[in-house]
């Protein structure tokens, strides 16, 4: 497919859906000027899992602090920026609430078109992003198959061009971010899930425990929640036992189960559909085991933006919003992005 250039463009985002205060500047749909996140992770470790409330006031805390750094690591005014991004949803509504605001506050004052992202589209436009001063590397060809993997959501969205998406398949019960969460708590590990397992099965035997795939033969659905349901049985089994919790065991064997079913389903979609190359998004996304699954196969080229992008940023709703913007996806708030999936 021949490569498309588009205007050029800066772009302001605000990124509040869940429990990460973020804010970025970008150039271009691609070139990182400036990102600054704030992580609320420590505040929300005591309760296991993220506390609405307290993710709300945090983010009205840290906001305004967060866009001022990031224009001042960017060398840039307000008056610099040709518009402003913000994630308009899914996520939960009183962090959602924080940004926007703030982002209507600033497009207003400013005189800046205000564009309302979908926090699911930014991650995929994450394999966008670089950081300025780096090698620009290629941009993701179409078509591309998209694998979006975090904690609310296990989806395979086929992107035929820009801002197009045909989803596939996506999970009928539990995300792949979800169940390893909690999966983690299963297995006394704490939250956030994720990084957890992944440091526990290192040091664990993946074929230990025979843990069930969800294949769902004729499909591209997923399913994690009988998998979940099978390591807490284990886990009852082994404590009726009185026997000692084989937490690594446990950890790398439920991974090995998440990852196979993600990783070889997506090749599958990919080689059906006449993909270029295999995009991967979302929090999961930074799974070391997933990556080197997807990377290991010879089939297609994979996709994965760097750890510090695969986790909720502003630098992917920049990305998104740019495109929409150049598009001419604008418009009063309310009326632009909303929080469905997929947008075509």
């Amino acid at each position: 497919m021949e490569q498309v250039t588009f205007p050029a463009a800066r772009i302001l985002a605000i990124e509040t859906s869940c429990d990460e205060t973020a804010c970025a500047v970008l150039e271009n749909g691609r070139v990182l000027l400036a990102s600054t996140v704030a992580s609320q992770m420590e505040v929300h470790a005591r309760y296991g899992g993220v506390y609405p409330e307290v993710a709300s006031r945090q983010h009205i805390l840290a906001v305004v602090p967060v866009v001022e750094q990031t224009l001042a690591q960017a060398h840039l005014a307000l008056a610099d920026v040709d518009a402003i991004a913000v994630t308009r949803g899914p996520g939960l509504a009183g962090s959602l609430v924080v940004g926007m605001n703030l982002a209507k506050g600033l497009a207003l004052g400013a005189g800046l078109p205000l564009v309302g992202v979908n926090h699911l589209e930014g991650h995929i436009y994450s394999a966008w992003v670089y950081h300025a001063g780096e090698v620009a590397p290629p941009e993701p060809q179409f078509p591309l198959l998209a694998l979006l993997v975090s904690g609310g959501h296990t989806e395979l969205n086929l992107m035929e061009s820009h801002l197009t998406y045909k989803r596939l398949g996506a999970t009928l019960d539990d995300a792949a971010g979800e169940a390893f969460d909690k999966v983690a708590r299963l297995i006394g590990l704490g939250y956030p899930g994720g990084p957890l397992i992944q440091k526990a099965a290192e040091d664990g035997d993946a074929q230990r425990f025979k843990f069930p795939r969800a294949w769902l033969e004729g499909t591209f659905d997923f399913s994690f929640s009988g998998l979940k349901t099978a390591v807490l049985h284990e886990v009852r089994r082994l404590e009726a036992e009185g026997r000692p919790l084989p937490v690594a065991d446990l950890a790398a064997s439920f991974q090995a189960a998440v990852v196979d079913v993600l990783a070889a389903k997506t090749v599958r979609a990919a080689r059906e559909f006449g993909a270029r190359e295999i995009l991967v998004a979302g929090g999961v996304s930074a799974n070391r085991a997933l990556r080197q699954a997807l990377q290991s196969q010879q089939e297609f080229p994979v996709n994965i933006p760097s750890l510090s992008l695969c986790t909720d940023n502003a630098a992917m709703i920049a990305a998104a919003g740019y495109f929409r913007f150049v598009h001419g996806h604008v418009g009063p708030l309310d009326m632009d992005v909303l929080p469905t999936w997929p947008l075509s």
